[in-house]
């Protein structure tokens, strides 16, 4: 099958197309590296000995996305393109609703136009709430999200559920993401993220490589067994394992569909610190702050029915990510700039 990744020069789409390229699958990309690097990309092709056709273009730019398409005539859609960052999300949130939803809009109206029916979409457990209790299972109601991040996330399950109940050979599957972290095995390729990491593993990863002075964790009177957060972190290479999984059910399938990725096990922020530095014998230091507003005390998935329904199972352990972690950061200090 032929798959385009929108956004696929990011953190999960270049470990997707690592995973969609083993597998026989040929990769077209499109970006326009906002919150990546075409250095992704030439590594994917190094690492796998195949061809990616890479565009950069705005996902947003329907007249640029349509001619891609229409040469390209992919089988299927992997939407990644999208603003991540909750904060910034806080500070900015017409720029999120503008780009997230326009992204979205602008492939289905560009599938509709070319005849493709397959879309996997990056979605996210923050749909979830807080109102429902982890684990979280698929047939749970969608929570109020706390941010405009997760409102777009919410907001584009729902358009592409709606695309699918009007047009009947659509096929849509949603895939709620939990807490990705790790990079690829051999370090050529992880996540790169711009300025200061939003995110626990870069950050970690960026104190131990002295990039930063200490980690502050956010509270540590939660009522947890160690009083820090609980999340369902999974390795990077098991998530985009899982898109392959994902693509080839997407074939067959029509309607949507909605599939948790994560392990179902929870590890806590000292978890990760912890394990972290014993299999990468490195010190991160690190110091417990106040409360950060709107964290929940335990966020994880149920995570069967991505077993029972794609045959997906995550397989690699914390000491894998954090491993993995490491030597990518420790090989790449500066990400993918030189």
């Amino acid at each position: 099958m032929k798959i385009l990744l929108a956004g696929g020069a990011g953190y999960i789409g270049s470990h997707t197309a690592v995973s969609l390229l083993g597998k026989g699958h040929e990769v077209v990309v499109v970006d326009n590296y906002d919150n990546s690097s075409p250095e992704s990309i030439k590594r994917v092709e190094q690492l796998t000995g195949k061809s990616v056709a890479l565009y950069e273009a705005d996902v947003k730019d329907k007249v640029r996305v349509l001619k891609i398409m229409q040469k390209e005539q992919p089988d299927c859609i992997i939407h990644f393109a999208g603003l991540k960052a909750v904060g910034e999300s806080v500070q900015q949130p017409i720029r999120y609703y503008r780009n997230n939803i326009d992204t979205t809009l602008t492939l289905l109206e560009c599938m509709e136009q070319t005849g493709c029916k397959e879309i996997v979409f990056s979605s996210s457990a923050t749909v979830y709430g807080s109102e429902n209790p982890s684990p979280c299972h698929e047939g749970m109601p969608k929570g109020s999200c706390t941010n405009p991040y997760g409102w777009t996330k919410s907001m584009m399950e729902q358009i592409l559920q709606d695309a699918s109940v009007a047009d009947k050979e659509l096929s849509v599957v949603l895939l709620r993401y939990f807490n990705p972290i790790g990079a690829h095995e051999s370090g050529r390729i992880g996540e790169d993220p711009q300025g200061i990491p939003n995110n626990l593993m870069p950050y970690v990863s960026q104190v131990a490589v002295g990039k930063r002075e200490k980690l502050t964790i956010f509270g540590g009177d939660y009522d947890t067994p160690d009083g820090t957060c609980l999340r369902d972190y999974i390795h990077v290479m098991d998530l985009a394992e899982g898109h392959v999984s994902a693509v080839e059910f997407c074939a067959h399938h029509h309607g949507t569909e909605i599939i948790n990725l994560g392990t179902g096990q929870p590890y806590s922020v000292l978890d990760i610190v912890n394990t972290f530095q014993k299999v990468n014998d490195v010190k991160v230091p690190y110091e417990i702050g106040p409360r950060r507003a709107g964290d929940l005390p335990a966020v994880y998935s149920d995570a069967h029915k991505a077993e029972r329904v794609l045959g997906w199972k995550a397989k690699r352990n914390l000491a894998d990510m954090c491993r993995d972690s490491w030597n990518w950061q420790k090989n790449n200090p500066n990400g993918y700039k030189r």
